[in-house]
């Protein structure tokens, strides 16, 4: 090859990979590619954080001494600011106080744990809102992450770093992690692929619980990438207390076996009736299209219990609890109380909204959310195969929309609220689900549309996924950056 880094920079993970198993490639010189492009293309976008360049050398160094043989060795891969402990190195939740105490992780997750048992060279830590509470990329630490597609406008959170890094070809995959929308908003912001597992797929020990409303995984710019990774990390960890059903065969057969005709539900709409942007009604029209073309069976139609009018007040409860405990975490990794000084307003303004919260209303709260979740997947039971939505209400936001305001501090998770009318149910329910890039706004933005499947069901997303990118491929729209 002669110029690496330009020659690498639009393959996915799984091309790259092949290249060092063949040794047509060493590893170290993907590393120093994807580090050029990071140094090249990240003061524009600020979507690495916490760069560990001379971690990935060594990484890389001893991936070409031994030649694993794991489906990803070699790699070039980042790890989201949030959640993902790793022994020695720098993480800040994208919280300012942490940063500046450059706080070390004194061990891994299961989940990185994984991770690195399948050779990935890890180069640092992508741009994440702090505690991952919005579904956009500003945190006050480290600055707005900004879309590789027009560098105005978000590219989603809160798995924005992530998908600003992979959407700008600085690394062809990107771990993420989804509470509320945060694989899938930045993946149809970024014009990705972002797959939100079952929950209890994916272990998110030892000190998360499955039972909680996130899940992790990645975004990449294939179908394929994100099957292979499935089969690399999924499964349980010690003491998980949900676990997803096995698939029943590796996710990369699920590639190559066609869907067979699928009953599919869809919506032009908010599940209750109000309109949404026109660019998003023509990407899921489009989507519908495309699916009748491919022999599918396609019809307005969702599950009735989905518009729950208790579900925002509900979902509320259960954030900003998770966000009081959030900001306690913090205080026990700095040794001392918290202030408003450490935390930003719209996430401290959460946090104290639990303490309107009683255990009973918390209690009630998790109870409620077990009968919707068994009221939604019930639609599924019944006979229906595939929810299409749109992945947002509206495509992407101007970078500063969702900034804290000290007049109105819930202000940005009202911003969201309206935005994000397809992703936070499913969450609730424990579903995957998968947003893929099919549209493009008239001004060049991406929008992307959301398949959603019965409860461990991501064999029949990855089928019917890798059928719409075999028909309508995306890998060749790239952002002019």
């Amino acid at each position: 090859m002669g110029n690496i880094a330009q020659e690498t920079r639009w393959l996915d993970a799984t091309t790259q990979a092949a290249l060092v198993r063949n040794k047509e490639v060493l590893a170290s010189e993907l590393a120093e590619a994807a580090i050029t492009r990071i140094e090249e293309l990240n003061p524009a976008i600020n979507a690495l954080n916490i760069p560990w360049f001379n971690h990935g050398r060594e990484l890389a160094k001893h991936v070409d001494a031994t030649n694993p043989t794991t489906p990803f060795a070699g790699v070039p891969f980042l790890l989201k600011d949030l959640h993902t402990m790793y022994e020695g190195q720098h993480i800040s939740q994208g919280n300012k106080a942490l940063k500046e105490a450059k706080y070390i992780a004194t061990s891994d997750t299961t989940l990185v744990s994984r991770f690195k048992q399948q050779h990935l060279v890890f180069l640092g830590r992508t741009n994440s809102p702090e505690f991952g509470s919005l579904p956009v990329t500003e945190p006050e630490a480290w600055g707005a992450t900004r879309n590789p597609w027009n560098t105005n406008f978000t590219p989603g959170g809160s798995s924005g770093g992530a998908a600003a890094a992979v959407a700008s070809g600085m690394v062809p995959i990107a771990h993420a992690s989804d509470g509320g929308g945060s694989i899938r908003v930045p993946a149809s912001c970024s014009g990705l692929v972002g797959l939100k597992v079952s929950q209890g797929r994916i272990s998110v020990g030892p000190s998360r619980l499955e039972t909680n409303l996130g899940v992790e995984l990645a975004v990449s710019r294939s179908v394929r990438d994100i099957a292979a990774l499935l089969d690399a990390v999924h499964g349980p960890g010690v003491g998980d207390t949900v676990i997803a059903p096995p698939p029943l065969r590796p996710y990369v057969d699920e590639l190559t076996t066609h869907p067979g005709k699928l009953r599919i539900g869809f919506v032009q709409s908010h599940f209750n009736g109000n309109p949404i942007h026109p660019e998003c009604v023509t990407a899921v029209n489009d989507a519908a299209h495309l699916l009748e073309s491919l022999g599918h069976h396609v019809e307005l139609a969702f599950p009735a219990a989905i518009n729950d009018p208790k579900a925002s007040s509900r979902f509320m409860t259960l954030w900003s609890t998770n966000m009081a405990t959030s900001r306690q975490s913090i205080s026990a990794m700095l040794g001392r109380e918290v202030t408003t000084n450490d935390i930003e307003l719209v996430n401290w303004a959460m946090a104290e909204h639990s303490s309107k919260v009683s255990a009973l209303d918390y209690a009630l709260a998790i109870n409620e959310s077990g009968v919707y979740r068994r009221a939604v997947q019930q639609w599924w039971e019944d006979g229906w195969d595939i929810l299409l939505t749109p992945t947002l209400a509206a495509p992407p936001l101007a970078i500063g929309v969702s900034a804290n305001n000290p007049n109105d501090p819930m202000a940005p998770l009202k911003i969201a609220g309206e935005w994000m009318g397809f992703t936070a149910q499913f969450n609730t329910t424990g579903q995957p689900a998968i947003s893929l890039p099919l549209h493009m706004t008239a001004d060049g933005l991406p929008v992307g549309v959301q398949l959603v499947g019965a409860y461990g069901r991501e064999d029949i997303l990855i089928q019917l996924a890798a059928q719409i990118e075999a028909a309508a491929p995306w890998a060749d729209l790239t952002p002019n950056i």
